[in-house]
């Protein structure tokens, strides 16, 4: 079945955005793009938040001005600063030159924090101040340089209980969280999968392709790292294939067998989905169909529902009902007898 997505590009970082998740999340960065307010990006390691902070930039009036970026926990602090403000000249061992920071290099354009708690507090502080539009020295400085740069933030962190924890300050966060947005997990935008996949593939070599059964175990994936996970597994499986159409067996072991699907399952998952499409049933006539309580009969109800709602994706079911996905497979077995008995019987049983 083909699937439509848009192919975006922003500072050469290419986007691919197929999933309701995603159109909205790119609806709403078109909406804050052209304002000055300070953003922060939430969301996973992986996730995609660099890329929502360069569509940003693409999308705002200072579109055609510099786009710096840092990732505040790849440096010291002594660095970060450093990198931040600048140093003059005989500033500290070593500055043997004068040095722009990040915030002049970006003056009329956008600078982009990533990992933005892993900020120490002093430094907290001095963004803070310039948040607030004051000007700034650089280190060693005694002339007060200003700011006119758009701020946009990241992190995976929950900033909440970091403030609460004291290790971030809730002036600081308030400030940068004018305008919040969250980056979903790649789990909860199938969608974009395989699309994602096959753009990452079509970089390594356009004349490769997944089979049909390999794009379902992509999709059944949970996918922890996200979409960084994503472009790892589909470097190595088109480094490491034996043939242009890449199959199941060229996936990774542990992706394979977390998505894999008994036969005995699937057949439960069809079964209960024509039992939810043939026949609206109660609670009630649920529990007298299994012979077991009232609840019962709802806890049973509300899996076949939400079973049939996620396309018989297994994990995906047994996240949103809270529960393992053993205890999922293990219910489905115990309706097994029932959902073997055709639905006219089922229905007249309970009548």
């Amino acid at each position: 079945m083909s699937q439509h997505f848009e192919t975006l590009s922003f500072l050469g970082m290419r986007a691919i955005i197929a999933s309701t998740a995603m159109r909205r999340l790119m609806e709403t960065i078109r909406r804050a793009a052209p304002s000055n307010a300070t953003v922060l990006i939430r969301g996973e390691s992986g996730s995609g938040k660099e890329l929502v902070a360069r569509a940003l930039h693409h999308y705002s009036v200072r579109a055609s001005k510099p786009w710096v970026d840092l990732s505040c926990a790849a440096l010291p602090e002594h660095l970060v600063e450093s990198e931040l403000f600048g140093f003059e000249r005989g500033a500290f061992s070593g500055a043997d030159y004068t040095k722009q920071g990040l915030f002049e290099l970006a003056s009329q354009g956008t600078l982009f924090l990533d990992e933005v708690a892993e900020l120490e507090p002093k430094l907290q502080v001095k963004l803070l101040r310039v948040l607030d539009g004051n000007p700034f020295y650089r280190l060693g400085g005694t002339k007060k340089i200003p700011v006119d740069v758009r701020l946009v933030a990241a992190t995976n962190q929950d900033l909440e209980t970091a403030v609460r924890n004291g290790r971030f300050r809730n002036d600081l966060y308030h400030r940068l969280a004018q305008i919040e947005v969250h980056v979903p997990p790649l789990r909860n935008r199938v969608e974009d999968i395989v699309p994602i996949a096959n753009m990452f593939l079509e970089q390594q070599n356009p004349n490769m392709r997944f089979d049909t059964e390999s794009q379902h175990l992509l999709r059944g994936y949970s996918w922890p790292g996200n979409v960084r996970e994503l472009r790892n597994v589909v470097v190595k499986c088109a480094v490491l294939a034996d043939s242009n159409v890449l199959t199941a067996d060229d996936l990774p072991a542990d992706l394979q067998m977390s998505t894999k699907y008994d036969s005995a399952s699937d057949d439960l998952y069809r079964l209960g989905t024509s039992l939810s499409n043939a026949v609206t049933i109660s609670p009630v006539e649920a529990a007298a169909i299994s012979g077991g309580t009232m609840l019962e009969g709802m806890e049973k109800q509300m899996i076949l529902k939400v079973l049939t709602e996620t396309g018989g994706h297994y994990q995906r079911t047994a996240e949103l009902l809270g529960i393992s996905r053993r205890t999922l497979s293990r219910k489905m077995k115990l309706y097994e007898r029932d959902l073997a008995t055709p639905v006219e019987q089922r229905h007249q049983d309970c009548i």
